[in-house]
């Protein structure tokens, strides 16, 4: 137990020195709170992140924490992974390539006692990355408008969680997770026909909690077969944030600042979310599951910079910004004999879909849907003393669009190692 913890003490700093954003260069990341995140690690994401039914004693499966009930009480289980992606973004003639990429998650579990396993681990909760600019021509007074858009940070969340298996068929658990991080956007506005330049910057700290508590009941089929209901739910709250907004206007004859900063106190909050899935597992050999998720983002206000017809305007909380989020992922995995002498039938392969609704609108009109298919292996590391190590790798495509809006098509790879190692074993000698 002392090892154990050693460790998973020592994991968890070591990966908190990295950032837990995964990168996004999308201007879509510009709304709500960004690009969401979702809590899959290497095996989820070659299944097109699908999780919440899933309970297996050789893997952490974050995305419902009554599953660490199931953790193989001779292991401790250290999951970490990267992503690397490019995106192709398009509007009307307009095309343009971009990357981003790095260090995206990691976990680790061990059980205590019997029934009883806990979990750890830092991952990314929304990102927000992007830069662009737009031009308008004014023929009337012979000037050109230029608007920059720039936007950067993210929430990050590490959390530490437990499950317990209360009777056989029925499994709970909770992660508990601090959050944290900035999200900075701007605009600036300057004109060929003016000298100042006026800057709006919306600046967001967020230091606070989130909580996910999750249940799985598992109801035999068969000798082999096991069907699996997975339930999560995660209270919407207030995460006391006091967004600020900045503006400045700058001459750039004298080099002179004028600003004035607006504040909101209490104004950032989270959703109530809902989720659950189904999975159905034959022996060691093939699973799949289906799950639902919703984000009740609709009923929660954003704070909005608003002109005044005096040309001062106000910083205020607004309603009918955001939606409720609707999100649908399928996947599987087929394993065709693990103790076989050939390399190819002791792989893993794994497929995927998923379909998710916009939490918000843009312009009156709603955002883009996502579309996304994936396909993944997990590569057995074989030696002497270790054949439960995985290797998960992953390609992703996704798809958002919108009518009259950017379209994006995103190609992603993501690695992961789930090491699982048999620590807890006592040595025989003869």
């Amino acid at each position: 137990m002392n090892k154990s913890l050693c460790c998973l003490a020592l994991m968890v700093l070591t990966t908190m020195g990295a950032s837990a954003q995964s990168g996004t260069n999308s201007p879509y990341s510009q709304f709500g709170l960004g690009d969401l995140a979702f809590p899959t690690v290497g095996q989820n994401k070659g299944m097109g992140g699908v999780g919440y039914g899933f309970r297996k004693g050789t893997e952490v499966n974050p995305m419902n924490p009554a599953s660490y009930s199931s953790i193989d009480s001779l292991t401790f289980i250290f999951d970490a992974g990267l992503s690397g992606q490019t995106t192709h973004y398009r509007e009307k003639l307009e095309k343009l390539d971009a990357r981003s990429g790095g260090f995206d998650y990691a976990v680790a579990s061990f059980r205590v006692i019997k029934h009883l396993g806990v979990s750890v681990g830092i991952m990314p909760y929304t990102n927000i990355g992007y830069s662009y600019y737009s031009k308008e021509v004014l023929n009337d007074v012979d000037a050109i408008i230029r608007t920059t858009h720039t936007g950067s940070g993210g929430l990050n969340q590490v959390y530490l969680g437990a499950g317990w298996q209360i009777i056989k068929p029925l499994s709970i658990g909770f992660n508990f997770a601090y959050l944290w991080g900035t999200n900075e956007r701007s605009v600036a506005t300057s004109s060929s026909s003016d000298v100042n330049t006026l800057t709006k910057t919306y600046v967001t700290t967020v230091n606070n909690y989130r909580l996910d508590i999750g249940l799985q009941f598992s109801q035999p089929l068969s000798k082999r077969d096991m069907m699996t209901l997975g339930v999560v739910v995660s209270p919407g709250h207030n995460t006391g944030a006091d967004p600020e907004c900045i503006i400045t206007n700058r001459k750039s004859t004298t080099g002179q600042r004028d600003s004035l900063t607006y504040k909101l106190d209490d104004a950032i909050e989270l959703p109530w979310t809902y989720g659950v899935g189904l999975a159905y597992q034959h022996g060691a050999s093939f699973r799949m599951g289906v799950d639902y998720q919703l984000q009740k983002w609709g009923s929660l206000v954003m704070p909005e910079f608003v002109e005044g017809i005096d040309g001062k305007g106000d910083y205020q909380l607004k309603t009918g910004l955001l939606k409720d989020m609707h999100r649908v992922n399928v996947g599987a995995e087929w394993l065709p004999n693990a103790n076989s002498i050939k390399f190819f039938k002791r792989v893993r392969y794994r497929i995927g879909a998923g379909y998710a609704t916009p939490y918000y609108y843009i312009n009156n009109g709603d955002g883009p849907k996502e579309y996304h298919v994936s396909l993944g292996f997990g590569i057995p590391i074989m030696n002497n003393y270790n054949h439960r190590s995985i290797l998960n790798i992953s390609a992703e495509w996704q798809r958002r669009s919108a009518v009259n809006l950017v379209k994006e098509n995103t190609f992603r790879i993501n690695i992961g190692l789930t090491f699982n190692e048999r620590w807890f074993a006592k040595w025989k000698v003869d």
